[in-house]
C-alpha cells in the first residue's frame, strides 16, 4: 500500500494516542470525518495498523526485574529454532524476543517480579535439553531512558 502524507499523519497521531477521535484526526489532516474514518479502516484492513494497545505503567505493577538475555542455541536446525520461538511466545515473562545477528541467536526482554523468579525461569530453559539453550548472558535493566513509542515515519511532502 502506498502511503501518502495524510496516511503518514494519521499513523503519527495514532502512534501517539490510539484513542484519538476520528473528529480530532480529521481536523488534523484536513479531511472530513467520513474520509478520515475510511482511511483509518483501510490502514487497518491492509495490515498497516496491526492493532491498538494500552501502555501500562510498569511502576503501577510494582517493582519488577527487567533483563535483556542474549541466548545462543546449540542447534540451528529449523525445528530447534521453531521450538525455542514457540516457548518464548508462550512465556508471559518474555515481553520481547528478537532474532539477532552476532554471537547470539536471540535477544529476549524478560520482566519478572523478582530476581529469584528470573533465575528459576532461565535455569529451567537451560535444564530442558529439548529446548537446546547453550548459553544465556544476562544484562539487567537499570533504568529505562526511552521506551518504544512507535516507529519513525518517512517525511513525505
Amino acid at each position: 500500500m502506498e502511503l501518502d502524507r495524510a496516511d503518514l499523519k494519521l499513523l503519527e497521531l495514532l502512534q501517539q494516542d490510539g484513542r484519538t477521535t476520528v473528529q480530532a484526526l480529521s481536523e488534523a489532516i484536513h479531511l472530513s470525518a467520513r474520509a478520515t474514518l475510511n482511511r483509518v479502516r483501510k490502514l487497518e484492513s491492509e495490515g498497516v495498523i496491526e492493532g491498538y494497545r494500552a501502555m501500562v505503567s510498569r511502576s503501577a505493577l510494582g517493582e519488577q526485574v527487567c533483563a535483556f538475555a542474549e541466548i545462543a542455541l546449540k542447534d540451528q536446525r529449523q525445528a530447534s529454532l521453531q521450538r525455542f520461538e514457540k516457548r518464548m511466545a508462550q512465556t508471559p515473562e518474555v515481553v520481547g524476543c528478537w532474532v539477532v545477528s552476532g554471537r547470539y541467536d536471540y535477544l529476549v526482554r524478560i520482566a519478572c517480579p523478582h530476581l529469584a523468579h528470573y533465575h528459576r525461569l532461565i535455569n529451567g530453559w537451560l535444564d530442558e535439553a529439548a529446548l537446546g539453550v547453550e548459553k544465556i548472558v544476562t544484562n539487567i535493566e537499570m533504568q529505562t531512558i526511552k521506551e518504544f513509542a512507535g516507529f519513525p515515519l518517512p517525511n513525505r511532502k
